[in-house]
């Protein structure tokens, strides 16, 4: 979709990249399947998860980063983008890059779920989809609402689908295997859900 002003022209993208740019701070927006979408900002709780993840990342894997923040292109043609709450990377494999960067060598991204009207669309749905398409090779969703932590492998950039989907309620080790080959005990999950 193109919106004509009088001398220029304006992608719907980059109508969304100007808007994002000025948004509250109160939200984040992303823009998947040519789709507007506002996700709250994180609880305590939904921090205090990310900030575990990100420690276990450290310690099994010191060469890699957990960024927090980085927005990715996803979606077929780059039409998308997305932030998830984690991209794990090769050390400054993202330096350099603007807001929006390529998932290109971007081995796991990961959502937490939030307690919003759009969680089930957005975090179950649309972006494993987007992440897979992208060849994202594993998103890991710990979901705060089904208390369990669900590994999508084995992406098909052509279905837009995790062909492998592995389910583990809190409490259990999970395995979460190569390219990031990391264990996580998630016991601790169970302490921040409602």
């Amino acid at each position: 979709m193109t919106v004509m002003t009088e001398r220029t022209s304006y992608t719907l993208l980059e109508a969304f990249e100007e808007l994002a740019s000025t948004s509250r701070e109160s939200v984040r927006l992303e823009f998947i399947n040519g789709r507007i979408g506002e996700k709250c900002v994180a609880d305590g709780d939904h921090e205090t998860i990310i900030m575990w993840l990100l420690r276990q990342c450290m310690q099994s894997r010191p060469e890699l980063d957990l960024h927090t923040s980085q927005g990715l292109k996803v979606g077929e043609y780059r039409k998308g983008r997305a932030r998830p709450d984690g991209s794990l990377a090769p050390i400054a494999h993202f330096a350099g890059h603007g807001e929006w960067a390529d998932p290109d060598g971007v081995l796991m991204t990961v959502e937490v779920t939030s307690y919003d009207y759009d969680t089930d669309r957005r975090d179950r749905v649309e972006k494993p989809a987007a992440y897979a398409a992208a060849g994202i090779p594993v998103y890991l969703l710990v979901d705060r609402d089904a208390c369990a932590v669900i590994v999508h492998t084995n992406p098909d950039p052509k279905s837009g689908c995790y062909l492998d989907i592995h389910r583990a309620p809190f409490g259990e080790q999970v395995v979460i295997p190569e390219p990031v080959g990391i264990r996580l005990d998630t016991d601790i999950l169970k302490a921040y859900v409602r």
